[in-house]
């Protein structure tokens, strides 16, 4: 079996890096943005100071999809999600079958994503949110831009982990 040619997998590569960048840089970013609204619904709870903004807690929630969201794009870039090793004694081909059977499973999760996120967008194209009068497909399409972010870091892991099966160069 051949793999595909290295100088396009090169740019693929350059690609999800600078992909994979902003998305830690838009993680920490909303992180930051969370701090305000939380803030204020604290401030406006236990003071005066301030008027009780009830739309706090809805730009809170929805901050909190994404940021959920943009963490687990990272997660799966970085092969970070929870591993257990059943077989500890496997070489590196055989390690690289196992990643392939895993990473299988989070693969079929991303098409959910995809396929039912698209589905959960649609429903939400023409509808507001209650307080904020936010447009909630903004926060609908989250989950099947999670499901295609997903499947563009697999198939990056997935090239790797079959040249690794198949004696090719180490990635």
């Amino acid at each position: 079996m051949s793999l595909p040619d290295a100088a396009p997998r090169g740019l693929w590569r350059r690609f999800t890096a600078v992909y994979a960048r902003s998305l830690t840089v838009l993680l920490a970013l909303s992180v930051a943005i969370l701090v305000i609204p939380v803030t204020l619904q604290m401030v406006s709870r236990y003071t005066a100071l301030i008027p009780s903004y009830i739309w706090t807690e809805e730009m809170a929630r929805f901050l909190f999809i994404w940021l959920i969201l943009i963490g687990s794009m990272v997660g799966v870039r970085e092969a970070s999600h929870f591993e257990v090793d059943v077989w500890p004694t496997l070489g590196r081909r055989g390690e690289a079958a196992v990643r392939i059977v895993a990473r299988l499973g989070v693969l079929a999760m991303a098409l959910v994503f995809v396929v039912g996120g698209y589905a959960f967008t649609k429903f939400a194209w023409h509808r507001t949110s209650e307080l904020a009068e936010l447009p909630l497909w903004l926060i609908h399409i989250a989950w099947p831009i999670a499901g295609v972010t997903w499947i563009v870091f697999l198939g990056e892991q997935f090239l790797d982990e079959l040249a690794v099966l198949f004696g090719a160069r180490q990635p």
